[in-house]
């Protein structure tokens, strides 16, 4: 297995790589997804290190690189990758830089609780989040064939417009970015999230067949399908309760947590 200073690769199975950053107090995953003609990186992470020199260190193959949603920690190393999709809806916070957040928090926030030392090429005064076209656009439904290997685009808004899932219909893994992670809460609160969305996408994730594992973007890496059906039961729980709107605070439910 590869070994690196900043990276932490795990293998999922010898076609499905975790590469994660655990040195930074997010605890970033991005995963590599190998097909038989070509591969899917999800997400390239915090843009501290480069992520493309352990792609090519995990396989030869052409890399398709999906965005769970266009926030800073998923896509840092977007401008090492030629082929970049995005969901329509968050494509213009691609382009155009993330609506309502400075550069001046953007530095505070990558900065911050770092517990290994950061490589040389990372400077936080002058780090930038990267801003570009991308290659193509990502709708609900869409079907990626990798070779021998189909992943499933689920929509799934609410943490961001245009943020997504993608699902693993050959091995039933379902990568949730930050619709779904444990540990800290997953965040709903900023004028650019919405919790109705939020939750309704978590409804909509419950009910996907045969998932064998789940792999969101942050803490645990890979959780039991089990944690849907508490899915269910959080978002019964909070509609009627009617918590599902701004300034209502941390929900906690069995193996994760909400803020509003």
């Amino acid at each position: 297995m590869v070994k690196d200073p900043w990276f932490t690769i795990q293998e999922i199975d010898n076609k499905t790589f975790a590469i994660s950053e655990y040195g930074h107090w997010e605890k970033v995953h991005s995963f590599l997804l190998v097909g038989n003609e070509k591969a899917v990186l999800i997400d390239t992470g915090l843009g501290i290190d480069n992520i493309k020199r352990i792609t090519d260190q995990l396989t030869d193959l052409p890399i398709v690189v999906l965005t769970t949603h266009v926030h800073v920690d998923h896509i840092g190393s977007h401008g090492e990758f030629e082929n970049v999709y995005v969901h329509e809806a968050d494509s213009d916070w691609l382009t155009n830089g993330i609506t309502g957040l400075t550069i001046e928090q953007i530095r505070r926030d990558i900065r911050r609780d770092i517990t290994i030392p950061t490589p040389k090429i990372f400077n936080p005064e002058t780090y930038k989040p990267y801003q570009g076209v991308p290659t193509g656009l990502l709708q609900d439904g869409d079907v990626i064939d990798i070779g021998n290997r189909n992943l499933i685009i689920h929509h799934t808004p609410g943490h961001s417009p245009g943020h997504i899932c993608v699902f693993d219909k050959t091995n039933g893994y379902l990568f949730t970015g930050d619709l779904l992670y444990d540990e800290t809460p997953i965040y709903a609160f900023y004028p650019s999230t919405n919790p109705l969305d939020l939750v309704d996408s978590w409804e909509k994730i419950s009910k996907i067949p045969y998932v064998t594992k789940i792999y969101g973007s942050h803490n645990t890496l890979g959780l039991e399908p089990s944690i849907l059906q508490e899915l269910v039961n959080a978002v019964k729980e909070l509609k009627e309760k009617e918590l599902v709107r701004f300034g209502t605070g941390i929900h906690e439910f069995k193996g994760f947590s909400v803020q509003f």
